[in-house]
Parts: C-alpha cells; structure tokens; sequence
C-alpha cells in the first residue's frame, strides 16, 4: 500500500513540476512567433484551444459531462455570467503575457506571477472573508514594499505585473465560485470567446494581414500548435493538484516565474539591476514567509486529530 502510495505522489509531483516548467519555458515558444502581433496569436490560442480541449473530451470520455454542465449552466444565468467573465479574464491574461514576452518585457511577467498568490490571498479576503494570520499579513506588505520601490525607482507603475497578477487571480476566484471540472470549464470558456477570435480572424485575412497559411509555413504549424501548448500543462497541472497537497503545489508554483526570470536574463539579456534584486529580495522573502505560514496552516489539523 504504502509502494503505490508513493508511486502515485510522486507521478503527482512529476506532473506538478512538469507543468510549471512548461510554463516557464513558454517565453521561448511565443518569441518564436514574433512575426505575427499578440492579438492574432490570442486568437489563434483561443480557437486552437477550443478545439483541442473538445478532442480531449472525447478522447477522455467527459462529452456527456460537458452536455450536462452546459444544460446547467443554461439554467443558471448568474454562473454563466461569471463563466463569461473568467473567459474574458483569462483572454486578457493570455494577451498580456504575449504581448510582454514580444516586447522584451519577460521580467515583468515574472514578477506578475510572483505576486499572484499574494493577490489571490488579498482577493480571498475581499470577496471570501477569509481570515488572515500575521505572518500572511506581513508577506503582502513586503511584496507591497517591492512594488512600491520599483514604482517609485523606474518613475512607473509596473502595469504588466500587476495586470497579470491581478486578472490570473480574479479568474482563480471566479472558478472558485462556479466549481467546475477544469476541462470542461476551459472548453466552455474558449468556446464563449471563440466568436471574437474567428471575426478577428477572418478580418487579418480580408485585409491581407493573416500570418496563417502556406506563406508562413512554420509560423502556421507554431498557431496551430498553441492548443496543445495550452491544454498539457493545465493537464499536468490538474492531476498534481488532484494529488498533492496545497502547501506541496504552493511552493512548486515558484518554479514557472523563477525559469521565466532566467530565461529572460540569459537568454533575451533583459536588464536586472540592483534595484530589481532589491524589489525582488522583498516579494520573495514575502512569497517565503507566505509559504511557510501555509505549510503550518496545512498541518495545523492533522496535528490536532
């Protein structure tokens, strides 16, 4: 019992980390898709997403849950309401990152991706009343502190941060309230926006603009493929999820923005200055002191049992 309990955390944890590097890793994919602009490659993402994530509920069995949830959700009009709102959050998130990632602004989103279970704990304050205990108070005021410097450092508001930050945690709590299965939920969500992106689409190509087709041969296999780019990690991710505990996958979730910090320090030689080093020292002893109040939050049960 105990060989296949252990078998089966650490296909978990294989999963978890497998997909946070895939994560960290998508900078390279989406540089090499320059030649065409942040919009377009949304919404070759959003259709080639929809129709992978339909396959795989075939291919996975779960057509007939993806029929019953919509009859549902034709029946509840709010969670539709907020089902279309996590879609459009998380198109503008997809749109964000690409277009920061184009535009030698990797650094950025690393810091975004920092912050988000930050802002997610804020959120869960706001919105679920959730109760926070000191240690937790103190890692959002440090990684406030951060912001904070850069802000008044570089003489702006690190927007991108904070916009990816902010939506990706927004769209957390909304899928929070719905309580979806996440490939059903995301196969909904890219079929409510799928109408914008085929429009768009079609405009690029009456206008001549279109980087999809035998003109572009390698730019059109790169689109075609950002479906499955999309839907493996979020796979991956779901069965580490499903496995391991929170506190497990909360310190995990580092690996996707610390690789992304790399990559776009080695690979891209995007600026680091002492005053990011500064900025950064105090989100991460945030997101540390953050991490271990979960930890003893997780355990604080079993201990008592």
């Amino acid at each position: 019992m105990n060989t296949m309990q252990d078998k089966n955390i650490r296909s978990g944890a294989a999963a978890a980390i497998g997909s946070y590097v895939l994560w960290g890793i998508l900078p390279l994919y989406w540089k090499f898709l320059q030649e065409a602009s942040a919009y377009e490659i949304l919404a070759h993402r959003i259709c080639w997403s929809f129709v992978f994530m339909l396959g795989l509920l075939f291919f996975m069995k779960k057509i007939a849950n993806f029929k019953q949830t919509t009859k549902i959700l034709w029946q509840d009009k709010k969670r539709t309401f907020l089902l279309f709102l996590a879609a459009l959050l998380i198109s503008v998130n997809w749109f964000v990152y690409i277009w920061a990632v184009n535009h030698a602004r990797i650094l950025e989103t690393s810091i975004g991706y920092y912050m988000n279970p930050l802002v997610s704990v804020f959120l869960g304050m706001i919105i679920f009343k959730e109760k926070l205990n000191f240690w937790k108070k103190v890692s959002l005021f440090l990684a406030g502190i951060g912001i904070l410097n850069m802000t008044i450092q570089f003489g702006t508001v690190p927007w991108i941060s904070l916009l990816l930050a902010s939506s990706f945690a927004f769209y957390g709590a909304l899928k929070k309230m719905i309580q979806l299965d996440p490939i059903v939920s995301i196969t909904l969500e890219t079929f409510m926006v799928l109408p914008l992106a085929m429009v768009y689409l079609l405009y690029l190509v009456g206008i001549g603009e279109s980087h999809f087709g035998f003109a572009y041969p390698h730019v059109t296999l790169l689109l075609l493929s950002t479906g499955v780019v999309t839907a493996i990690p979020l796979l991956l991710f779901s069965k580490g999820a499903n496995i391991l505990p929170l506190n497990v996958m909360g310190f995990f979730q580092y690996l996707s923005p610390s690789i992304s910090l790399c990559i776009g320090v080695t690979v891209f030689h995007e600026a680091f200055s002492f005053i990011h080093l500064f900025s950064f020292g105090f989100i991460w002893l945030g997101l540390l002191i953050f991490s271990f109040s979960e930890r003893a939050t997780f355990r604080q049960p079993s201990s008592c049992s």
